[in-house]
């Protein structure tokens, strides 16, 4: 299995990929950022991976979407920042995250209302650049995800927009923003038993969140505690337990407006359904 070193991911899995989940299959963890295993879906390298939801009608013919584990809700979607408040984005460069990201999907519906004529040049580096970029002037904005929603003004920027409101605003859903995937060919009985896990691991965390935190300060690079629990809070909630009906019409959603923008390829009928 493969899934970032984000505090959401080590709180959600910790249990899991320490053996304390009864009857759950043994995890061997590589850890990656979001857009390394975007590329490893496409490549179909692994059994169970975390994913951007932006990917997934480029490799559902392969994986599944599982049912919980993944990262959904209110109040996190990705941010626009620039050096200056209220820059016209018409013919501007913006860094972004990777072109596959749910982030991408929704600066480009987010622009597609909010920048008439069109962004400029867009560049793809890896997030935690982005800031700095933007802060220096190498590029005129930049999208950001993760803890950047928390640290922004510690680099001087401006939040031009907030893609999570726009999105909630014109559809009403919650924002969908990381899925966990597995293969297949794995059969339905132990498809079964991976999202059986992964709901177990997050319930086990809730119960116990004081278990996960050495396991999320070791894999959380520069971050403190108080960003890094802002962050657990914000991204692990009831949609992370189980989509349940409005998780699935956000993803619904999402892929089909990306898909009517020439985005995304358009989702089967049943492309979402779980064995």
């Amino acid at each position: 299995m493969a899934y970032s070193p984000c505090p959401n991911d080590t709180f959600v899995f910790h249990a899991w990929a320490h053996g304390l989940v009864p009857g759950a299959p043994a995890l061997d963890v590589t850890f990656a950022d979001i857009d390394v295993t975007n590329g490893m879906a496409e490549r179909g390298e692994l059994d169970v991976l975390k994913v951007s939801y932006a990917v997934l009608p480029h490799v559902l013919d392969e994986y599944a979407l599982l049912p919980c584990g993944g990262a959904l809700g209110h109040g996190v979607g990705p941010l626009v920042l620039t050096r200056e408040p209220g820059v016209d984005l018409e013919g501007r460069t913006v860094a972004v995250p990777g072109e596959r990201s749910t982030a991408y999907l929704l600066f480009r519906l987010w622009a597609a209302d909010a920048v008439p004529g069109g962004v400029g040049e867009v560049v793809v580096m890896p997030f935690h650049e982005i800031m700095p970029a933007v802060r220096d002037g190498r590029v005129d904005a930049g999208l950001v995800i993760h803890e950047a929603r928390f640290t922004y003004q510690r680099y001087g920027l401006h939040r031009l927009a907030d893609m999570g409101e726009h999105w909630e605003s014109t559809t009403g859903l919650p924002i969908p923003l990381g899925a966990i995937i597995a293969k297949r060919s794995l059969g339905a009985d132990t498809l079964a038993l991976l999202a059986a896990s992964a709901r177990a691991s997050v319930r086990m965390a809730w119960d116990d969140p004081e278990a996960s935190r050495p396991y999320v300060r070791a894999h959380a690079q520069e971050m403190d505690r108080a960003v890094a629990d802002q962050h657990i809070g914000l991204y692990v909630n009831e949609f992370t337990a189980d989509l349940g009906e409005a998780g699935y019409a956000a993803v619904r959603g999402l892929l089909t407006r990306a898909a009517a923008e020439g985005l995304v390829p358009a989702l089967k009928p049943d492309a979402l359904s779980f064995p």
